[in-house]
C-alpha cells in the first residue's frame, strides 16, 4: 500500500517532492517576480487554494491549480503584440492572471473576476502593485457593467475556466450573452473546462476550435470562441482565424 504524503511550506503545499529554490543570482523584487520564479504549478499548490477546494469543490473545479503547460498553452492563444484588454472569469489564485500580465504590455488591461473572497484577497495582495490588473469581487456578468465604469469600449479577449457545466441553463446563457457582447468584434473567448458540453451552448459565436491537452491534471478541453468580424461594407470579411489557430504547438 503506497502512503500519499503532504509536505506544507510557509503559504505553499506540495505533493511527494523536495523542496526546491528558484534557480539564478538575481533576487526577485516583487510580488509578480517571486510567482515567476516559483517552481511548476503542476507540483505545487497554495495551502488557500487546497483549503478553498475542500470548501466549494463544486465552485474551485479542480484539486489542483492548472499546469505549467495548460497555463502556456492558454496564453498562446492570445496576441500581446499591441496594447490589449483582458478579462478573465474565475482566476482562483492567479495561475493564468500572472503569466498574462507578464506577457501584456504596459498600456493593456486585465480584469479579474474572483466570486471567493479569500481568492479575491489574495489576487489584490498579488497585484497591489500593479495598475494595469483591476481585481472584481463579483459575478462575471458584471463585465459589461465595469467596463463602462472604467471608460473601456471592449474586451479582446475573454478567458474563463469557471465550470460551466454545473451552471443552470439560464444563468448559462446569461453569461455568454455578456461575454459576447462585452468583445470586440473579431475578439477571442478563450474556455479550458474538464467537458466540452458548452460549445452547444454558445451558438452566438461565429467559430469555434477545441483542442483537448493532456498535459494537465485532469486534462482539459481548450476552446477557442470568436465573434464575428465587423461589417465591411455590407459583407462579413473573412475571419482571421488562421492568425492564431487553437492547435498551433505551444
Amino acid at each position: 500500500m503506497s502512503i500519499l504524503c503532504l509536505a506544507a511550506s510557509p503559504g505553499r503545499m506540495r505533493v511527494g517532492a523536495r523542496n526546491r529554490r528558484p534557480t539564478g543570482g538575481k533576487e526577485p523584487t516583487s510580488r509578480l517576480d517571486n510567482a515567476r520564479a516559483a517552481v511548476d504549478y503542476s507540483h505545487f499548490m497554495s495551502v488557500l487554494f487546497f483549503k478553498r477546494f475542500l470548501q466549494r469543490p463544486f465552485q474551485i473545479a479542480s484539486i489542483v491549480p492548472s499546469s505549467k503547460a495548460l497555463v502556456k498553452r492558454v496564453a498562446r492563444k492570445m496576441d500581446f503584440s499591441q496594447p490589449r484588454v483582458i478579462a478573465e472569469y474565475g482566476p482562483g489564485e492567479g495561475v493564468h492572471s500572472r503569466e498574462i500580465a507578464r506577457r501584456m504590455s504596459p498600456d493593456s488591461h486585465l480584469l479579474l473576476f474572483e466570486l471567493d473572497p479569500a481568492f479575491s484577497r489574495d489576487l489584490e495582495r498579488q497585484f497591489a502593485g500593479d495598475r494595469r490588473v483591476h481585481v472584481v469581487h463579483g459575478d462575471a456578468v458584471r463585465l459589461p457593467q465595469e467596463l463602462t465604469r472604467r471608460g473601456i469600449a471592449h474586451c479582446d479577449y475573454i478567458l474563463s475556466g469557471i465550470p460551466f457545466s454545473i451552471l443552470k441553463i439560464d444563468k448559462k446563457r446569461t453569461l455568454l450573452q455578456k461575454t459576447h457582447d462585452a468583445l470586440a468584434p473579431g475578439g477571442s473567448f478563450i474556455i479550458y473546462q474538464i467537458t466540452n458540453e458548452l460549445k452547444q451552448h454558445a451558438t452566438l459565436f461565429a467559430h469555434a476550435e477545441s483542442e483537448y491537452f493532456l498535459q494537465n491534471i485532469p486534462p482539459m478541453f481548450i476552446t477557442v470562441f470568436q465573434k464575428a468580424p465587423a461589417l465591411n461594407s455590407g459583407r462579413r470579411r473573412e475571419m482571421e482565424w488562421t492568425r492564431f489557430p487553437a492547435n498551433r504547438q505551444a
